[in-house]
């Protein structure tokens, strides 16, 4: 079922969802399931399974030499959202992106998520690689979401990339995208990044996720300004809790958002990381709360394979 089909039948009732990133090649996929099943109580209709982006590492050859490979780190995506699917009988939204990946190779991914019934796709561009400053898209792949978006719905149309042929099948993807309370780090302005968002809306897209914010007021504001915009797509807030010292430093950096004054202080004056933790559910409680009271259509939670904090904080609103 569509992301959207079950924000309609909720009747305005706030869902609950959650996200989660592959294991590392060599890892059991036991571990996964051992943090999804303590979330399954508070009924998600759906999970979001990330895609990482390729990435370099360096063999040694002897003789002083290094020999450059591309390699990644935690593939299986789709094969993990299959899996999930069959054993829990839940909707699975596969991470899509447009950096280390052709047109074409988008294409078969997205025929083999249609034969395993798979109805969602979450359309990214992916970042930059991790020696690389800026985004550069793989030659002969999308260079930005909306390309991306617009290559997905074409596909709904049953229009493939080079063949002309009798479809008796179509494809019928529900197209989520990404969204920034506090603007995308590449954007000059928030108003900059609301047209891009959207064009993405226009070419197709069907609901958008936030990327994680700890100030609902700015979340508010984001949603204010879309609609003012015309976007009248759901727009569903992502939450990810305070764990550990260095997300202080981490995620300012890597994401470019502002942490509130009050969680700031709140964090410092913490002895270790369990009392850190403690911190960040209860942040992020009062978070969903506030959202839950206005209506939100579905809580999404980052949980990055760990769920005993997620656990905690559905229990107080599910």
């Amino acid at each position: 079922m569509k992301v959207t089909q079950h924000i309609e039948n909720a009747k305005g009732n706030t869902l609950f969802s959650f996200e989660i990133i592959p294991p590392q090649k060599g890892k059991s996929i036991q571990e996964l399931y051992d943090n999804i099943d303590p979330l399954m109580e508070f009924k998600p209709p759906f999970i979001d399974v990330t895609t990482s982006r390729e990435e370099y590492i360096y063999i040694d050859k002897g003789n002083g030499l290094l020999d450059k490979k591309l390699t990644r780190m935690r593939p299986g995506t789709l094969g993990i959202c299959a899996s999930i699917k069959h054993k829990y009988n839940v909707d699975t939204v596969p991470h899509v992106l447009c950096g280390g990946f052709t047109k074409e190779e988008t294409e078969y991914l997205l025929v083999d998520c249609n034969y395993l019934g798979i109805d969602n796709i979450m359309a990214l561009r992916g970042d930059a690689m991790k020696d690389e400053q800026y985004f550069i898209p793989k030659a002969g792949g999308n260079n930005y979401a909306i390309d991306l978006v617009q290559q997905i719905n074409l596909l709904n149309q049953g229009k493939y990339l080079h063949e002309v042929m009798d479809i008796d099948n179509k494809a019928d993807f529900c197209i989520g995208v990404a969204g920034y309370p506090e603007k995308h780090l590449e954007s000059p302005s928030l108003q900059s990044d609301l047209k891009r968002l959207k064009e993405k809306v226009d070419a197709g897209a069907d609901y958008v996720v936030t990327q994680m914010f700890f100030d609902n007021s700015k979340y508010f504001k984001f949603v204010e300004k879309a609609r003012e915009m015309g976007i009248t797509i759901p727009i569903i807030p992502g939450i990810k809790p305070i764990a550990v010292q260095r997300h202080l430093q981490v995620l300012p950096q890597i994401f470019r958002i502002d942490l509130p004054e009050d969680l700031i202080h709140a964090v410092d004056q913490c002895k270790n990381n369990a009392e850190i933790r403690q911190v960040g559910i209860e942040w992020a409680i009062q978070q969903s709360l506030e959202l839950k009271a206005a209506g939100v259509p579905v809580l999404h939670y980052y949980s990055m394979g760990k769920s005993e904090n997620i656990r905690q904080i559905a229990s107080h609103l599910f």
